[in-house]
């Protein structure tokens, strides 16, 4: 199973993840912002307060996202070479 190894909370309610298959990838949470669990995610800082644990996106408040819908949902990112 796919697992969430780093993320990085953005400005605008994207979530910039790394995957334990090296894959990097943009998952949109605007959205699921109106369902009652993610509400609280509405307020930009609280937003910024994601992590990873457990290989998923968690936030304060035992919210969290299942690995599998930020995977399939999310777009992946193209690779800059130097």
């Amino acid at each position: 199973m796919i697992r969430v190894s780093a993320v990085v909370a953005e400005s605008d309610f994207h979530l910039v993840l790394t995957f334990t298959n090296n894959e990097k990838r943009r998952f949109d949470m605007r959205p699921y912002l109106n369902l009652p669990v993610f509400q609280p995610l509405k307020n930009p800082s609280f937003f910024s307060l994601a992590f990873v644990d457990y290989g998923t996106v968690v936030w304060p408040g035992a919210i969290d996202i299942a690995p599998e819908m930020l995977y399939d949902l999310s777009v992946e990112q193209a690779t800059v070479s130097t």
